[in-house]
């Protein structure tokens, strides 16, 4: 991965990070990796354990960054939910899975969605 490109997703972690901390969220968990793969923001809204995935692009809006979640990454995000859940004894608590996409046009403030309970568990 190319250096730009790995500012371009930290810039978009960071800013997403601080959009739900303003909603609320509470962090526990900044990009949770096990042999399922990563999650980029593990946090809880009220009692909810919730697993977001943040997308940021760069030459379109929100709008292109969200479609980035497709059913092959919604599998692979709901096994990493999974594995941390049991690995953690929280499988009994409610969990959601909401998407952060950001898009950065250059000149332009950044433009942030925050899609609550995007997708449902699929595995």
């Amino acid at each position: 991965m190319t250096r730009a490109r790995l500012e371009l997703g930290k810039r978009g972690e960071d800013l997403a990070f601080q959009a739900v901390k303003q909603l609320g969220y509470k962090q526990i968990v900044r990009n949770y990796r096990c042999s399922q793969g990563e999650v980029d923001l593990i946090a809880r809204d009220g009692a909810t354990l919730v697993f977001i995935e943040i997308k940021t692009r760069r030459t379109r809006s929100a709008s292109y960054a969200k479609e980035a979640v497709n059913r092959r990454k919604q599998r692979q995000l709901s096994k990493v939910a999974l594995a941390y859940m049991k690995a953690n004894d929280c499988e009994e608590v409610s969990a959601r899975f909401d998407v952060v996409a950001i898009g950065l046009l250059p000149g332009e403030a950044p433009e942030i969605e925050i899609v609550r309970d995007a997708f449902e568990l699929d595995y």
